[in-house]
């Protein structure tokens, strides 16, 4: 195995393990037992990857290496024993989800390259790893979907890693050091487009970059990936 090699997949297993901690605080913060928690961390944490991995006709990591079902299992150990800790979670959440979504952009689009995808197929392949992860997660546990509501730019950061990676392997600089570059950029985009609350036009008079103010709030808890108005 390759220096090159060896970090993305450091960097895949580290994408499921913060992914599945999102799912696990998610889960505590829901009131969920542990092995509710379990069960959103591992739709977190490889649900992407194996959606990616059935469509690339690939048999999914999480089958192939039996390695990607431990984070999910050490998030739901770990966030168990913090316990009571976890109930002020929800920025933690953001955070983590952020992580795993920069990761696995990179990660994502890179394994889909190595499958012999076109650049447009692994543009797509890299945005559903990030993404399909945490959709997953948010149906689950009835929570709105990050993609969809809330946090306004999930998709388009998920998409801008996913093409640094690719125009990276396009001109030969994709490596370790550019790997990790690539997955922060893509963490940075998205904490800042979640920071200020940026926006795409919006249908019914809503085309605004920022949030409209008095939004009507809801009697449930607030969506997790929804700053406070």
């Amino acid at each position: 195995m390759s220096f090159t090699e060896t970090v993305l997949l450091v960097l895949d297993l580290l994408g499921t393990f913060v992914f599945a901690i999102s799912g696990v605080l998610l889960a505590a913060r829901r009131g969920y037992d542990i092995t509710g928690g379990l069960v959103l961390g591992l739709l977190a944490g490889i649900g992407g990857g194996m959606i990616r991995d059935i469509l690339l006709d690939r048999v999914p990591n999480a089958l192939a290496h039996p390695i990607y079902l431990a984070p999910p299992l050490l998030a739901t150990l770990l966030i168990y024993l913090i316990g009571q800790r976890t109930l002020r979670a929800r920025i933690w959440i953001i955070v983590f989800d952020a992580l795993g979504m920069g990761l696995f952009s990179l990660t994502g689009t890179a394994i889909a390259l190595e499958a012999g995808a076109q650049a447009p197929v692994a543009l797509l392949m890299g945005a559903l790893t990030a993404c399909g992860g945490g959709l997953l997660r948010d149906v689950v546990a009835n929570e709105d979907p990050a993609i969809f509501r809330g946090t306004d730019l999930y998709l388009i950061p998920a998409l801008f890693g996913s093409g640094l990676t690719i125009l990276a392997d396009r001109i030969g600089l994709l490596g370790g050091v550019t790997s990790v570059l690539i997955a922060a950029f893509a963490f940075g985009f998205r904490m800042l487009a979640w920071r200020l609350q940026w926006r795409v036009p919006q249908p019914m008079r809503q085309w605004s970059l920022r949030a409209r103010d008095g939004q009507s709030r809801r009697k449930r808890l607030p969506a997790v990936f929804r700053r406070p108005d």
